[in-house]
């Protein structure tokens, strides 16, 4: 019983005990508040990614592309594990318009854009076409013309202090001239000699809101034939930058990633004697974590070091138990000589005083995950509440391409940020508790020490 109730009465009585309980309280909020969210901008940016490419990407770096993309392409769509697949030709080019004197590098992407937003989540990043994606080269105002769809942050201009982007009613009729650089299957220029260039103009269709800032403010999105032609592509053997694959409902990542990896290995045998055939060789079967590894990385980084940062808090907490649990056992030596003297083992005393730190780092973690929780709850509420009175925002919402601020709090996060907290305050009083288990009774009960 006195395990029991020594510990309860030392977390109670002993003043010292609330600074130990406020630290761990501390630790475990700023660790809930923070990893929470950074673990959901971390998730969104993924899934931003994972929406924009599709699961997986049959594809080339090359700027030349790769040849006998059809027939794979049909091989593809007969895979019953396979839901949808697209073909892309990617490249770089000159955005020009008339009459403004802009001229800027874009990225530009060509698509078939029935088949791509089957594959990923276009459709949903169309503004005027969201409902009908398959027309979404067709401009409004003139259906005649070719038209383009362009990255929402080369043509809305600023959004507002809520992240709103201003549109028209109806789509503004923009003119825009693609100029491009067309290139052999061997990488040379294909127009040596003449003018050099692929130029076509085309008219705003439609703006694309990927969320992600790269992609939104230097992609030009155009059909997949004018893309061709544009990079060169085109001919009796045309060429493709990529093949984006949408896998079927149930179908695990790695299992249809293996499935097509198989599949273009044994393609690529089997055109080994064609003419083009070394252009397959350059051409990777990636998921799309791996396919646009160079943009999630970074992020994953920096949550790597935060992750880092928030263990050397814990070692900062570990040290404030470990202080005051020296401090508790110097002033209760003794209780310890009374226990020890009648015939309390050195393993119980242990056994006591780890449950007094283990009390501690339970009501700790119990009070810092319920604020954690209450504080992640009313987070947008009280941003919302600082921007209307004083003007401030977490993340400047004209900036940065950020909504809400993330707040679902994951179980399993939260287990393991309690878990931590207690084990930290187990590891703090290890020492202290040591040093009372080795106290003897006849040094302790001297009748100068009472």
């Amino acid at each position: 019983m006195y395990k029991i109730i020594l510990p309860t009465r030392y977390l109670l009585k002993r003043r010292v005990t609330y600074l130990a309980v406020a630290a761990v309280a501390l630790c475990v909020f700023t660790v809930v508040v923070v990893m929470t969210v950074m673990n959901g901008l971390v998730g969104e940016f993924k899934g931003k990614n994972h929406d924009f490419v599709g699961d997986c990407i049959v594809g080339t770096d090359s700027l030349v592309g790769f040849a006998y993309y059809p027939d794979f392409l049909s091989k593809l769509r007969e895979q019953d594990f396979v839901l949808a697949a697209a073909p892309v030709a990617k490249g770089f080019g000159l955005l020009t318009q008339p009459g403004t004197g802009q001229n800027i590098g874009v990225e530009i992407m060509g698509i078939e854009p029935a088949s791509f937003c089957r594959a990923t989540q276009f459709a949903q990043t169309l503004y005027y076409h969201k409902d009908n994606p398959g027309a979404a080269f067709t401009p409004t105002y003139d259906p005649a013309l070719a038209g383009c769809v362009v990255g929402i942050d080369m043509v809305a201009g600023t959004r507002d202090s809520l992240g709103r982007y201003h549109h028209d009613p109806e789509s503004p009729r923009i003119e825009l001239m693609i100029t491009c650089f067309p290139l052999t299957a061997k990488g040379a220029l294909a127009k040596a000699g003449t003018d050099l260039v692929n130029t076509k103009t085309f008219h705003y269709s439609d703006d694309s809101h990927t969320g992600l800032v790269k992609v939104d403010s230097r992609m030009i999105y155009v059909p997949f034939d004018s893309a061709q032609k544009l990079f060169g592509m085109a001919g009796p053997n045309p060429r493709a930058s990529a093949i984006h694959v949408k896998f079927a409902e149930g179908v695990p990542l790695k299992t249809g990633v293996e499935k097509i990896a198989k599949m273009w290995d044994s393609f690529v045998a089997t055109h080994k004697n064609e003419t083009y055939a070394y252009l397959l060789k350059n051409a990777t079967v990636q998921t799309w974590l791996d396919y646009r590894r160079s943009s999630i990385a970074p992020m994953e980084k920096e949550q790597t070091m935060l992750i880092l940062l928030f263990a050397m808090l814990g070692i900062i907490t570990v040290f404030i138990i470990f202080v005051v649990f020296y401090m508790i056992i110097s002033h209760k030596s003794k209780d310890i000589g009374i226990l020890k003297s009648v015939g309390v083992s050195r393993g119980a005393v242990v056994q006591l005083f780890l449950t007094f730190a283990a009390l501690v780092g339970i009501v700790g973690a119990g009070i810092g995950a319920a604020a954690g929780c209450a504080f992640l709850i009313k987070i947008n509420d009280m941003e919302d509440w600082l921007f209307e009175h004083f003007g401030w925002q977490l993340w400047d919402r004209t900036v940065y391409a950020i909504g809400d601020i993330p707040n679902n709090i994951e179980p399993d996060v939260l287990a393991i940020i309690i878990a931590s907290a207690i084990l930290a305050a187990l590891l703090g009083a290890l020492l202290p508790t040591a040093r009372a288990a080795r106290q003897q009774p006849v040094e302790v009960l001297q009748v100068s020490q009472l």
